[in-house]
């Protein structure tokens, strides 16, 4: 097990991957951080493997216009692997489907299976397939994996928060050694009480699709990663012909992302859409 390092937020390396968008590259410093962990936390359809696949494809950009010039690697955890929207994306950033060469694919079924993986990951960092190095590895989800292979009992819980410890510490040390950005996705669970649950960065919850949330997974695993962005969406009315209430109505989602906690970003959002071309943010939202 490679034990954890305290790290100064100052120390960290200045490099980062576009995500494809000035505007959220923007809200992001610059892109999303090498030699770093960043978690993407949603419900579902708020647009975090629309965010992932758009990175997978701009890690290929030269790093005049924000990329890695690197290959990428993604591990998904819930089938199937949206290769039709990778493909249409491609098309979109590069006019063609040749970057998919450099994207990596792979299954992974359990907790376990993740950590084992890893493992293997190594020599794929050090001796990349392609002449490009691998700069970024995407998990997609990081939840899936533990929603269903453990009780809430001491010692599963005591084996979760071990294997967290073990994932996230593997990671890092992967990103640092190779400089690569890591991005994990995350699930939300609903937040009951009066309290408001457990203040982790910025926020203890906050609001999606007209319910309070947070990311699942606990405090064990918030303290895997070094940077939280939250996505949200709503369904909001803009548009009404005088018919009846029912069929009148024509709704539309919008979707934020919020930098829930970082250690050099400050709190702020920002108002995306997801088109054809890929995902986009709003200026100045």
């Amino acid at each position: 097990m490679v034990p954890f390092r305290a790290e100064n937020p100052l120390d960290l390396p200045n490099r980062k991957c576009t995500v494809g968008c000035p505007n959220l590259d923007a809200l992001l410093g610059g892109g999303v951080p090498c030699a770093s962990v960043t978690e993407l936390a949603s419900e579902s359809g708020c647009g975090k493997t629309q965010i992932c696949l758009q990175l997978l494809l701009c890690a290929q950009l030269p790093e005049s216009r924000g990329g890695l010039s690197s290959a990428s690697l993604c591990l998904f955890s819930e089938p199937p692997f949206p290769l039709r929207r990778l493909q249409s994306l491609s098309l979109s950033f590069f006019g063609t489907n040749d970057p998919l060469d450099h994207i990596y694919v792979r299954g992974v079924h359990s907790a376990d299976d993740l950590l084992a993986t890893l493992d293997r990951v190594d020599s794929l960092l050090s001796n990349p397939p392609s002449s490009l190095p691998i700069g970024l590895i995407v998990i997609d989800s990081i939840a899936a994996l533990f929603r269903s292979d453990f009780d809430n009992n001491p010692v599963d819980l005591r084996r979760r928060s071990n294997l967290f410890f073990r994932i996230a510490s593997k990671l890092k040390a992967q990103a640092r050694r190779h400089g690569a950005a890591v991005v994990v996705t995350n699930q939300v669970v609903d937040v009951v009480g009066s309290d408001g649950g457990v203040r982790v960065g910025n926020y203890a919850w906050l609001g999606s699709s007209g319910r309070r949330a947070c990311p699942a997974l606990g405090l064990a695993w918030a303290n895997c990663v070094n940077t939280r962005l939250f996505l949200s969406r709503e369904e909001v009315v803009v548009a009404s012909d005088g018919a009846s209430e029912e069929s009148a109505r024509v709704c539309r989602t919008r979707r934020w992302i919020r930098v829930a906690f970082a250690p050099h970003l400050p709190d702020s959002a920002r108002e995306f859409v997801i088109v054809r071309e890929g995902v986009f943010g709003f200026l100045g939202s």
